[in-house]
């Protein structure tokens, strides 16, 4: 039998077309299956559109919306595919990753580097092998399908701006690649067993600190009245400047005696931090209870730091944070 699969569109530059003011989102969802009929012949698709964006304009909003759409059809069909723009879709695949926990049935999002509408795009190759992959009786999880790799929605990062191939897993193999339209699998572990675990609430004040050189540590002055969250972008292995009589450490300490929750993460994409190989990270163990992301990417940082706070805080949210989800760290 047809696998029965479930479209989300919600935009993107694949269902944009050109305007006066540049590419936006214009295409619906049947224009898109319009430009892969050969699914078909694998899957019974239904579409739906809950929004028609630039992904530019995503945010945790639209995470739980899809969540929730999921949740709501998740008994009636065995896979989903959710279109969307390349600019946000690993911070929307890392917060599902979160929000939708231990599913057995596939979760694939993808979109494309040009619009479906253009001549020479991706897009028709890229839908084509997420409906594949979805209706593959061993695919699971929240994953990215793009250019020909299947990536964890925990691992995947935009790294290109044009080329095809826009997206890289970080730190960790794709799991699998697509070979005329099947899966070819490096990493195939077993199905998740018993129901799915669905959350329904993010914690939107987390904020991402990108240190530079010479920043002031008055940035605190913010952080302390809107933050419960801090991710602190350091350099390399990780460390804080102590510079201004080591006032980014008293703030720190300062910004986690208020009861919030700070995480180090580098800004170097791969190998992630190693927060007690120099001095000026092993400092910061001073400062106060500091969460460290290692090789986590931002994307997951960011989405489950907002996924945490919503469940805990304090040490409980510390416990949680540690916890690996779909190997999000190590």
């Amino acid at each position: 039998m047809k696998k029965k699969i479930l479209m989300i569109a919600t935009g993107g530059t694949i269902a944009s077309k050109e305007t006066e003011e540049g590419l936006a989102p214009a295409l619906s969802s049947r224009e898109l299956l319009d430009c892969v009929p050969e699914v078909g012949e694998v899957c019974e698709v239904h579409a739906v559109q809950p929004f028609n964006l630039d992904s530019t304009n995503v945010y945790s909003v639209h995470w739980l919306a899809i969540a929730r759409i999921i949740e709501e059809s998740y008994a009636a069909y065995d896979g989903f595919v959710v279109t969307h723009g390349t600019d946000t879709m690993a911070y929307t695949a890392a917060a599902l990753s979160y929000l939708i926990q231990g599913a057995d049935k596939p979760i694939v999002l993808t979109g494309s580097q040009r619009s479906a509408y253009s001549r020479d795009t991706d897009a028709r190759a890229n839908l084509s092998d997420a409906f594949l992959f979805a209706a593959d009786d061993r695919a699971f999880g929240v994953r990215i399908v793009f250019d020909g790799n299947v990536i964890l929605g925990t691992r995947a990062k935009k790294t290109r701006t044009r080329s095809f191939n826009a997206f890289s897993s970080i730190d960790f193999p794709a799991v699998a690649i697509m070979r005329e339209g099947k899966p070819f699998y490096y990493i195939e572990d077993a199905k998740p067993t018993g129901a799915p675990r669905f959350y329904h609430a993010l914690n939107e004040n987390v904020f991402v600190l990108k240190m530079i050189p010479g920043l002031r540590a008055e940035i605190f002055d913010y952080l302390d009245a809107h933050c419960d969250g801090l991710i602190i972008e350091s350099f390399g292995a990780g460390g804080l400047p102590n510079y201004e009589n080591d006032a980014f450490c008293a703030r720190l300490a300062h910004f986690l005696s208020l009861g919030k929750t700070a995480v180090l993460t580098t800004q170097v994409e791969r190998e992630g931090s190693a927060l007690d190989k120099y001095a000026v990270g092993r400092r910061l163990r001073a400062c106060g209870k500091i969460l460290e992301a290692r090789c986590m990417t931002l994307e997951a940082t960011v989405a489950k730091l907002m996924w945490v706070l919503a469940q805990a805080r304090g040490e409980a949210a510390e416990v949680l944070f540690d916890r690996p989800v779909e190997r999000d760290i190590f």
